[in-house]
């Protein structure tokens, strides 16, 4: 099994369940009131060593109760995290409304996680010892710019969720290997309402590119030109939150497992580990929260056999 280094946010989700959103002004009664481990980067590293894969987490917490709860999160579920740093700043929420048809809005307070703008010596060493690096965008610009750069000198598979969508420097998600944008998101990069002619433009000059288009699937492309429609699993959604975080964990560890460190993901190796996701993240949404709503490979396997 390759290493996945998963540079990214840790939150505590703070989700109330609800009809429906209010609207400006109003103020409504919900249903429930939980607390979720989350942020992006740690939904990715928890989707993936739940399946099996090898996961080292790299970000930061505050020193308060959350990050307490956080931490231990991470070690019950196998993912090293001796360089999870600890912020003079509270541990990152986020404020998630989750409405009875499963579709949610997200508001995210960035906390320690905002405090992440370098790599330290010992993160450096991290990425480059790893055979993938796994990003998102809920940490600063630049820490993501530093780890691209080590990840390539050391010839690391490179993966980013570009979410939220934040200003990239010029040639940036050129420089990724693989790009996972939802719908919405890959629009937004790229100015281009067809997601398939998004993923095209984003996977231009031999980069991969996976657009999400929830129970509709996945778009994959590669090198500017779209290899076809991934299907989705149909189910009955009962909360959406951790669908793209789970699908990005479940592809990373399944490309883990079939390709070796520094060789090239092959059409038939990512289209493989399409189908794991897919079938990973449509467990997901039948489950309520983030990480807890999230697959083991038992689950996963049963389904593809």
């Amino acid at each position: 099994m390759n290493t996945i280094a998963v540079l990214g946010s840790a939150n505590m989700d703070l989700v109330v369940r609800q009809a429906r959103l209010p609207r400006p002004g109003e103020t409504m009664f919900g249903a429930s009131f939980t607390t979720v481990p989350g942020g992006k980067g740690l939904n990715q590293a928890v989707a993936a060593a739940r399946l099996g894969a090898d996961v080292t987490f790299l970000g930061a917490v505050g020193a308060d109760a959350y990050g307490t709860q956080l931490r231990a999160l991470l070690a019950t579920e196998g993912i090293r995290s001796t360089e999870l740093a600890t912020a003079d700043a509270p541990t990152g929420t986020a404020h998630i409304s989750v409405v009875d048809s499963g579709e949610n809005s997200i508001v995210v307070v960035s906390g320690a996680n905002a405090t992440v703008t370098t790599l330290s010596v010992e993160q450096r060493a991290i990425v480059a010892d790893s055979a993938f690096l796994v990003m998102q965008c809920e940490l600063p610009v630049s820490v993501l710019v530093e780890g691209i750069r080590v990840a390539r000198a050391a010839g690391v598979f490179t993966v980013l969720t570009p979410a939220p969508v934040v200003s990239l420097p010029a040639g940036f998600l050129s420089s990724v290997d693989l790009v996972v944008p939802n719908q919405i998101e890959a629009a937004a990069l790229t100015g281009e309402s067809d997601p398939v002619r998004a993923a095209e433009v984003l996977s231009a000059g031999q980069t991969w590119a996976i657009v999400t288009l929830g129970s509709e699937g996945s778009v994959v492309a590669f090198d500017g030109e779209a290899l076809g429609l991934a299907p989705a699993r149909p189910v009955t959604a009962v909360d959406t939150t951790a669908a793209g975080d789970t699908f990005v964990g479940a592809l990373v560890a399944r490309l883990a497992v079939d390709s070796g460190r520094g060789t090239a993901v092959t059409p038939d190796q990512m289209i493989e580990a399409v189908r794991y996701a897919t079938v990973a993240s449509s467990i997901a949404v039948t489950r309520a929260g983030a990480t807890t709503s999230m697959p083991v490979s038992a689950e996963v396997a049963a389904i593809l056999t």
